[in-house]
């Protein structure tokens, strides 16, 4: 993967997860890295890890002029951006009727405004060079579940922002992909599993690959192939690619049977849960929230 070295990389919610174990596997590929999160002390960990090679700026994606900031000080430090890899993200818990709405917005600001600003603000450098942008979707922009309304919409919003950008920056030389992942062991997912005995059951009763975790380490190795060729779509684990083109029938009505069958008592006991949790959401998005208030 030569065509990698020497690339400049801004990673958003670079402090743990996929952005962190991106930024690592990058590093080792000659990439200069401009990390960026809103939790400071892990990014800062994680940048100092990789040395010169890499910049961690606190910066909170739903702010345009926070995120413009943190891509000119990268621009700074490395002279250009080639390539951006939109990957902040988070979700809510509990159905429709009962999640809290402060955090259903939070997860639509953060998954899809925190894309529009990180493209946004990086975008004259990345047309200059000719570069990639990568938006990180999901399985879930095809195939919803509930319970997770905010992110299943998000991430169906950031995957026509992507399919929409790609028409707008090609006569400039950009290429522009999507990321649709199953579960991948992050801490997002991890969060849901500690929190929620509803998720757990919802993952055990999925046919097939559906309700299977893939480990970080395969999902880092397919950015990497898939950021290196610039790719259109990059699916993990691969039978994602067969989901994304069965997409009409998964939202048709034979699509939904299996699901109904099992929704009533899922949403239940997760509301339940929710409610005794006091949140609908993960701890970790919590306290770093009351953090920055």
């Amino acid at each position: 993967m030569a065509e990698l070295t020497g690339k400049v990389v801004l990673i958003t919610g670079a402090a743990r997860g996929i952005g962190a174990g991106l930024a690592q596997a990058l590093a080792k590929r000659g990439c200069r890295l401009v990390l960026l999160d809103v939790d400071g002390a892990p990014l800062q960990e994680l940048a100092a890890s990789l040395g010169e090679c890499a910049v961690g700026i606190v910066a909170d994606v739903t702010d345009l002029g926070s995120v413009q900031a943190a891509v000119d000080q990268g621009v700074e430090r490395f002279g250009g951006i080639d390539i951006v890899v939109a990957n902040a993200g988070i979700a809510s818990y509990g159905s429709v009727l009962q999640v809290d709405p402060a955090t259903f917005r939070r997860v639509i600001d953060i998954n899809v405004n925190g894309v529009f600003h990180t493209v946004r603000a990086a975008l004259p450098s990345v047309i200059e060079r000719r570069g990639y942008v990568l938006v990180v979707s999901s399985l879930a922009a095809f195939a919803a579940a509930p319970g997770l309304a905010a992110y299943n919409a998000s991430k169906a919003g950031v995957e026509h922002f992507g399919n929409a950008l790609r028409l707008e920056v090609a006569h400039h030389g950009v290429d522009v992909g999507t990321a649709h992942m199953s579960w991948i062991d992050t801490p997002l997912v991890q969060d849901a599993k500690d929190d929620l005995g509803a998720f757990n059951d919802m993952l055990a009763a999925l046919p097939g690959p559906l309700g299977r975790t893939t480990s970080l380490a395969k999902c880092i190795d397919a950015f990497v192939a898939g950021i290196a060729g610039r790719k259109r779509r990059i699916y993990v684990p691969r039978w994602v690619a067969v989901m994304h083109g069965l997409r009409v029938l998964l939202a048709s009505k034979a699509g939904d049977q299996a699901t109904l069958q099992k929704a009533p008592a899922m949403l239940e006991k997760m509301d339940a849960e929710v409610a005794a949790l006091g949140r609908s959401t993960s701890a970790r998005n919590t306290a770093v929230d009351n953090a920055r208030s």
